[in-house]
């Protein structure tokens, strides 16, 4: 097979005739840079035709000598490779919120669009990219978990992708054995992908928005900071987190690799004694160690992250300085910029922590350890000290956590998981963005949530994902809403809203 470099340039469509539910409808078959893919058909809620091309590679499989390397360059087929179902997952923590199969040959997207260019038609519509949430750590592009069933009822194009998870995605040493950033890198081959071949799709490669949710929008703001990804995209949606958080970057790679090493008895006297060690470790097993990693309760939520490369590494580097060093020197793309969170966020672990015993009574007792833990700030330090304190003082009046008082520990956790992050970042670049920065609060609270109390099926409140609920059809999670249903207003508010920013910024 051929290396891929040329830029996709077959407009016209192939059509083959089916029925679905005794009308007819049509499987498109479309011509990329790399080769032709056939579709399917999937219909909008309100009865949109969608041609759906799911399992589309973006780069070579990162297995074998590609683990641990940035994403190799798509090869091109002959024929017409089916596209009509999802690929892989990439390996992650094994949880029950998403068992869908996994392989470390995960490096795939999907696109959808309800009109493709013909030898008459030259559609271009505005794209969405959207990369998903999980902390770095789990979740995917899937169909089912970002189904464009809401959203392209509106004149856009949809792309979702996978990415690289975990130590799979993150893992550094700091120096040129393992730089890091590789899930990152996966996000420009895509945008990269789109660039190539989404005017195949009925796409305008001119007027392309970024968008991510939780760590996805960590994600979106590195890639107005990242030379690697200039140029690239037009405009920003960035829903629930942000690059100027405590934990937007990991601060210590080399010492989280000998743990991950450590994990498996591999040998940590130096970098490429960990890298030849991890490059033996079955994917699945590197995946699901994480909780090796974990020191109290489920926390740190996240310590696989970005980092900042190496200028020694010898390979194009996608982060170069801290981000809030960036933002502050005004050193990014500038663009329209959308961003904000939920009202409630992640206050709700505070149910989680009262609901074991042994673990507030740690938060209680031993909150000078405990507290930079779960809340992911310096540790050990006169300041880490002084930080805990002041937050005991302010959220808890210095009392302590009890069922009257867990709601001020809701805040801390939502404040510094999200809230603070968000705010500050908001502020950063609505001060030398020469575009508009929009920031939004979502309070609607629907029957159905990512969170619910304890068990009942009544939402906690209005939890972090849960305005995504009203942009996607996450059918892997809620029923699909039907006419009539109370949420359908603000599913038609959302998607609109998305589709403005998308076409307009």
């Amino acid at each position: 097979m051929k290396l891929l470099v040329a830029v996709a340039v077959a407009l016209f469509v192939c059509v083959t005739a089916t029925t679905k539910g005794g009308r007819q409808v049509i499987n498109p078959v479309v011509t990329t840079a790399a080769g032709k893919l056939r579709g399917s058909v999937l219909e909008s809620r309100l009865g949109k035709t969608i041609y759906s091309f799911r399992g589309v590679r973006f780069a070579q499989p990162p297995v074998g000598n590609l683990r641990f390397k940035p994403p190799a360059p798509l090869q091109s087929w002959e024929g017409i490779l089916n596209a009509t179902k999802d690929g892989f997952d990439c390996p992650q923590q094994e949880g029950e919120e998403y068992p869908l199969p996994s392989s470390e040959d995960c490096l795939f997207l999907n696109v959808y669009t309800t009109k493709l260019p013909t030898t008459q038609s030259h559609p271009n519509r505005s794209v969405v990219v959207f990369f998903h949430f999980g902390g770095w750590l789990g979740a995917s592009g899937h169909s089912s978990i970002f189904g464009p069933q809401y959203l392209l009822d509106q004149d856009v194009v949809l792309v979702t992708s996978n990415y690289r998870l975990g130590a799979l995605g993150f893992l550094s040493t700091g120096d040129e054995v393992l730089p890091g950033n590789y899930a990152l890198k996966d996000q420009v081959a895509v945008l990269k992908w789109v660039q190539q071949n989404i005017a195949a799709f009925g796409g305008d490669p001119t007027s392309v928005t970024a968008a991510g949710y939780s760590a996805g929008a960590h994600s979106v703001i590195l890639h107005m900071l990242s030379p690697m990804s200039q140029g690239l995209f037009h405009r920003a949606i960035s829903m629930s987190g942000s690059v100027t958080s405590n934990w937007a970057i990991q601060r210590d790679p080399l010492t989280l690799a000998k743990r991950q090493a450590a994990l498996f008895n591999c040998s940590t006297d130096n970098s490429s004694s960990i890298y030849e060690c991890l490059m033996q470790i079955d994917p699945m097993r590197l995946a699901t160690s994480y909780r090796g990693l974990l020191e109290w309760g489920w926390d740190p939520l996240v310590q696989y992250a970005p980092v900042v490369e190496p200028a020694s590494s010898g390979e194009e580097r996608f982060l170069t300085a801290d981000p809030t060093t960036l933002l502050q020197a005004g050193q990014y793309s500038q663009m329209p910029l959308f961003m904000g969170m939920t009202k409630d966020e992640f206050s709700w672990r505070s149910t989680q922590v009262l609901a074991n015993e042994s673990w507030y009574e740690d938060m209680n007792n031993d909150y000078e350890r405990i507290y930079p833990i779960a809340f992911m700030y310096e540790r050990n330090t006169p300041r880490s000290r002084y930080i805990t304190n002041e937050l005991r003082k302010f959220y808890l009046n210095n009392e302590p956590i009890v069922n009257t008082t867990y709601n001020g520990l809701g805040l801390i956790y939502a404040d510094a998981l999200v809230c603070f992050g968000s705010d500050r970042e908001s502020k950063l670049i609505s001060s030398t963005n020469r575009e508009p920065v929009y920031y939004y609060k979502f309070s609607y609270q629907g029957r159905y949530s990512f969170v619910y109390n304890p068990g009942t099926m009544t939402p906690y409140g209005v939890a972090h994902h849960d305005d995504l609920i009203y942009v996607f059809n996450i059918s892997i999670l809620f029923p699909s809403f039907q006419p009539g249903d109370q949420e359908i207003k603000t599913v038609e508010r959302m998607t609109k809203l998305w589709a403005n920013f998308i076409q307009t910024g």
